[in-house]
């Protein structure tokens, strides 16, 4: 099974997910985003993201059918899709796969995830911190879509460690 768990920057992915592998017996956290460097680093780096390299999409999938194949367990993935194609490719392919997958949408609203981008103290976020800002506006215009697409979740005034405890029960009771 995975859980993957969608949402713009602040929303609290990434500490969602090391919540969840202390909650789930056999998970583990899936960086999708190392497929990405990994492929920026052979075809050279994309016009906006490395989610445009239509290998990305492919190897995201595969590399969890080889992973979940070897070990088993659930995968927990923590990665933003803004893009519908691209995630209707990435679930169709974990589908043709025989592959389980629980798409949650962490979502908060705009003014928490502008004090949460400029409260994070990870070295990479604060080096990224108008890139993430910018894209915020591509995360609102996708939210049609992911309301439709995934489970939602409101983590504005909920922490991360009640929200994993809300998604294991979702995910272990559907």
């Amino acid at each position: 099974m995975i859980i993957w768990l969608n949402g713009t920057f602040g929303a609290g992915k990434t500490t969602t997910a090391k919540e969840l592998v202390s909650l789930l017996p056999n998970a583990r956290v899936f960086d999708t985003e190392q497929v990405g460097y990994m492929l920026r680093h052979v075809l050279g780096k994309p016009v906006r993201h490395f989610q445009e390299f239509p290998p990305w999409r492919a190897l995201v999938v595969e590399t969890a059918r080889q992973v979940l194949d070897h070990v088993g367990g659930t995968l927990i993935i923590h990665q933003t899709v803004l893009e519908k194609p691209y995630w209707r490719e990435i679930s169709k392919g974990l589908a043709a796969a025989d592959i389980p997958v629980r798409h949650f949408l962490l979502h908060a609203d705009q003014n928490t995830l502008i004090e949460r981008i400029h409260n994070d103290t990870d070295p990479e976020s604060i080096g990224a911190l108008q890139w993430r800002l910018d894209h915020l506006s591509d995360y609102q215009d996708a939210l049609p879509w992911l309301r439709r697409e995934a489970e939602i979740v409101d983590t504005t005034y909920t922490s991360p460690s009640r929200v994993a405890k809300l998604i294991t029960e979702m995910a272990t009771t559907h």
